[in-house]
């Protein structure tokens, strides 16, 4: 089997409406200024901890690759420590946003995604849920922590699912611009039809990051799903790659997720005026900017797989955000 296939992904939006919930105020209205005066950049202090201290002699993990030729760490299990980063995005008052399209019948997976994201994501920071649906009757209350709320943007569907993936990053680079960079530091976009089966937190964060897809991160460039023909936006040739990044599970800051999502989307409208549709949509494209974009954190699988098609190797210690069973004929279709 294509181990692209198991991860088809889900529907996220087509066109926009205007949202249904208030604006959140202009707490960040002054966050996309550039030119700050050097004395305004907040220094990190840390309050007295006690962990390991790191050995220059002794790597954190000697059987995968932990930084890419660009000098951007690769997140594995044992490179870190959340205490060290929890507290410097904690005195950086950082606000985090993630954004989840629920279309269609993928509404069902909502409730699950909510609850275990309560459970593992950014768990003692503050999150905006921006859910994107076009049956906002039918998104589940769920009980959320303090300093969490959720926002529903009501959406349109599209007749194929292939739209309705593909629009969603005219969607995302929309509300950057009408909401997102006012009200959010760092942008996280995810399918819905996964879950949080464990920790995920700061750091994932980084001013652009993408994440390994589970069937191709011990592969050759050559066997990656890349769109090959010349003709489309999103073309790559052979010969070229660094890795195969995953649509479902990418983000940064705001300012870098909008120039990621509104160029992706200039490229889809150039291939439809060609009469060309990249081989896997949303995702081919966004493989083409992350190589001429170097993502600044890349993330291993742990962030993003399949136990039931791809078991549970000895490589990834943890699994994160994994995937849920379902019938992707039966969930696509109306």
């Amino acid at each position: 089997m294509d181990p692209r296939v198991a991860f088809g992904g889900s529907p996220h939006s087509a066109g926009f409406l205007s949202p249904r919930s208030p604006m959140l105020g202009s707490r960040r209205a002054e966050a996309g200024k550039a030119g700050r005066e050097p004395d305004s950049l907040q220094v990190v202090k840390l309050s007295r901890m006690l962990y390991p201290q790191p050995k220059v002699l002794i790597p954190s993990r000697k059987d995968v690759l932990v930084l890419t030729p660009w000098l951007a760490p690769i997140i594995w299990e044992g490179t870190f420590n959340i205490d060290i980063l929890n507290e410097q995005f904690r005195l950086q008052n950082a606000t985090i946003g993630l954004t989840v399209f629920a279309i269609k019948k993928y509404v069902v997976f909502l409730k699950l995604f909510l609850e275990t994201a309560e459970k593992h994501f950014m768990v003692g920071h503050r999150v905006n849920y921006y859910v994107f649906t076009d049956r906002p009757a039918d998104v589940p209350h769920v009980p959320l922590r303090g300093g969490r709320q959720m926002v529903v943007l009501e959406v349109p569907a599209s007749a194929r699912w292939q739209d309705v993936s593909m629009r969603r990053m005219e969607m995302i680079s929309s509300f950057c611009e009408q909401r997102f960079l006012r009200e959010v530091d760092f942008l996280v976009c995810a399918d819905v039809d996964m879950r949080f089966r464990d920790h995920v937190g700061v750091e994932i964060l980084s001013p652009l990051f993408g994440t390994l897809h589970p069937g191709f991160y011990g592969a050759s460039r050559e066997a990656f799903t890349y769109e090959r023909r010349p003709q489309s936006q999103a073309h790559i040739p052979r010969d070229q790659g660094d890795f195969y990044y995953m649509g479902a599970f990418f983000g940064g800051s705001v300012s870098e997720v909008y120039r990621l999502t509104k160029a992706c989307h200039q490229a889809m409208v150039a291939d439809w005026a060609n009469g060309i549709e990249a081989v896997w949509h949303d995702e081919s494209h966004l493989n083409r900017y992350l190589l001429d974009h170097k993502p600044t954190k890349v993330l291993s699988p742990e962030y993003m797989w399949d136990e039931q098609l791809l078991g549970w190797p000895a490589v990834l210690r943890k699994l994160r955000y994994v995937a849920v069973p379902k019938n992707h004929r039966a969930i696509r279709n109306r």
